[in-house]
């Protein structure tokens, strides 16, 4: 099963790709800015001075776009690598004919520093901490002789720009790269290094032979920030980077369980994915890596979207982090009003500063991952009518409420005007929570999200000393959920796709775990039995079956990892804990080399598929992990409790 960590082929097995398997990257982040790190030491992907900026480093999506490696000069396979335990600072262990050396990469954070002034981009309370807009790479050789080789060639504007390196410093420890053609649109880049820097052409480059004991640094930065102008210094934010990231891992909750580590790191990447200065959390880190090998199923995940965004709150909740959802509910207090007050309707997904139109557009001029194209920025389902995401969002504050105690009066009108939209609109076909492309449906999924909406809002109304629109709102409830069982059936006792059609979908399985009905009923058995056995390839779920969908796109797609995850916990919920749990030791099995996830798998080769790393299946995993490891400790004892606590 692990061969796919090992081999970088692609498609074909006698085909051997020049792009990493996508399950070869690392991520970072400063939740301010990501990267993803090759397994050669090379910066591929990273979009700065926001996460959906153009791309300075894009060689994820084209070999010429962009890459800043740091490396030992002959190697392309290091011994190890691993995140140190509790962050998010990488470290990677290179061995040479000659010897041994440790790199470890970081994007810095630092106790907050903007004392004289107010930051300009932050929109949320101040934390203790800030990001530095700077990615650190260290070197120590610890053995031997390394010839350490460095290349730093940005490609602006997703390979648009013209790049010019201009040295900045007294002799060669600093020099400035600016997108020559637009400098004034595009980020400056700086870097600082106790190596002597080289410009040839649009590269930095540098070269030393490192004998044990001696050490170099490497900084970019896109910011004001002091640069490190030794190794020392560069020490001293690498290590202040590493406290940001235990300080706030630690005020989670972890259950001592040998899938502990597997909770951290999925936790540690949706915070990763966050977007400090307004609370937006992002989809993914990347765009346009594709569903399907070679294929068109590319898209922009580089949004905020409601839904995944509450999904997340809720496996964070799961383990204790409820700061992020402070910040995720004022996020979404501002992009459903303007300055004047003007109050929105609430969109599927917005830009990580709250921008409310995403127009979608095609680079052709990069050869996409792999050859897949197009390579796609923005994405056109900002304007598409999901009903789901009213309910999901009710779910995550009622959840919260219940947490807390405490009731978030900022939101009340926001609040309201979901309820109300569910209740305007739920019996009105739409694309559901999969984005189809095709013609708007009666969506099972959907009009189960509008009875959330509904339920939550009522018992929410309830905690707000409101009977009268609590009532109202739980008739409306049982109006709906009547309407899902009479026509969202079917002669099996199964839960469809769509009303009036026999297909499966896997968004079912989120029945027993939203508490539409208990898990006990025989329809949340016979559905959770059904996709387990007939909506799934090599024991993998499926989203659905793409030739009984019409979701607007040609050729297939792998297993959606996070309905394999759904069908773990679901399962729990019916009892079936021992399946349950061979099938998360399984998906477990599949995360890549440093425990990160993209959105699909392929069944037959184990490769990972679509954006990555993906915040839906990190947080689909964490509630996996939780329901079997609680079902395994309680069931026994008769006082089970699941994930996520019902209603």
């Amino acid at each position: 099963m692990d061969q796919h960590h090992s081999s970088p082929l692609s498609g074909s097995p006698f085909r051997r790709s020049v792009f990493p398997p996508i399950d070869d990257y690392a991520f970072l982040s400063d939740c301010e800015s990501t990267c993803l790190i090759a397994r050669d030491g090379t910066v591929e992907w990273m979009c700065v001075p926001r996460p959906d900026s153009p791309s300075v480093f894009g060689a994820l999506l084209d070999r010429s776009a962009g890459h800043f490696r740091l490396s030992p000069h002959d190697r392309t396979v290091p011994a190890a690598r691993r995140y140190l335990p509790g962050g998010l600072v990488l470290e990677t262990t290179w061995q040479t004919d000659t010897g041994w050396m440790i790199v470890r990469d970081a994007l810095v954070m630092a106790p907050w520093y903007d004392v004289e002034e107010r930051s300009t981009t932050h929109r949320r309370t101040p934390s203790d901490w800030e990001a530095e807009h700077m990615l650190l790479r260290t070197v120590r050789c610890v053995n031997g002789t390394v010839d350490l080789y460095v290349s730093c060639e940005p490609a602006f504007d997703y390979h648009r720009g013209r790049t010019e390196w201009r040295y900045t410093g007294k002799v060669y420890e600093e020099a400035t790269a600016v997108c020559r053609n637009a400098a004034d649109e595009h980020p400056t880049l700086r870097m600082t290094t106790d190596l002597r820097l080289g410009i040839e052409d649009r590269e930095a480059r540098a070269r030393r032979r490192l004998n044990k004991g001696d050490t170099a640094f490497v900084a970019l930065s896109w910011g004001d920030c002091p640069m490190p102008h030794t190794f020392d210094e560069a020490v001293a934010k690498m290590v202040s980077t590493q406290d940001y990231w235990r300080e706030w891992i630690t005020t989670g909750r972890f259950p001592d369980h040998p899938w502990r580590t597997y909770l951290q790191r999925s936790a540690l990447t949706l915070k990763g994915l966050t977007y400090s200065p307004t609370g937006a959390l992002l989809a993914a880190s990347t765009t346009s890596l594709p569903e399907t090998p070679g294929g068109e199923r590319n898209w922009d995940y580089r949004y905020a979207w409601v839904r995944d965004s509450t999904f997340a709150l809720w496996g964070l909740y799961t383990l204790g982090f409820d700061r992020e959802a402070d910040d995720f509910f004022s996020f979404i207090l501002d992009v459903s009003r303007d300055a004047d007050g003007v109050r929105y309707p609430l969109q599927v997904m917005y830009g990580v500063g709250g921008e409310r139109e995403l127009p979608e557009s095609t680079l052709d001029h990069l050869s996409g991952y792999d050859g897949a194209t197009p390579v796609r920025i923005g994405n056109d389902a900002y304007h598409q009518q999901q009903h789901d995401i009213w309910g999901t969002l009710l779910d995550s504050v009622y959840l919260h409420v219940k947490s807390r105690g405490h009731f978030p009066q900022t939101l009340l009108h926001t609040l309201r005007r979901q309820v109300e939209e569910a209740s305007a609109n739920w019996r009105k076909p739409d694309r559901g929570i999969w984005e189809v492309r095709g013609e708007p449906q009666h969506f099972v999924s959907s009009k189960v999200m509008c009875w959330v909406a509904l339920d939550r809002g009522s018992k929410l109304a309830e905690l707000q000393g409101r009977p009268d629109y609590a009532r109202k709102w739980a008739a409306m409830a049982d109006e709906i959920k009547a309407d899902v069982l009479e026509h969202g059936v079917d002669e099996r006792g199964v839960f469809t796709q769509r009303y009036g059609h026999p297909s499966l979908d896997a968004s079912a399985l989120l029945i027993p775990l939203l508490r539409f009905l208990p898990a006990d009923d025989p329809r949340v058995r016979a559905t959770v039995l059904a996709i387990a056995d007939e909506l799934t390839e090599d024991g993998l779920v499926l989203r659905y079956r793409v030739e009984t969908t019409d979701d607007g796109l040609a050729g297939e797609e792998g297993s959606f990892t996070i309905c394999s995850f759904w069908l773990v916990s679901a399962l729990v919920e019916i009892g079936e804990v021992e399946r349950a749990a061979a099938l998360c030791q399984r998906l477990l099995d599949y995360a890549s080399p440093l425990k990160l996830y993209a959105e699909e798998i392929d069944t037959e080769t184990g490769r990972h598929l679509g954006n990555f790393p993906q915040a839906f299946t990190h947080l689909a995993l964490i509630n996996a992990v939780v329901h079997v490891i609680r079902a395994e400790r309680e069931i026994g004892a008769g006082n089970f409790r699941p994930a996520h606590l019902g209603p």
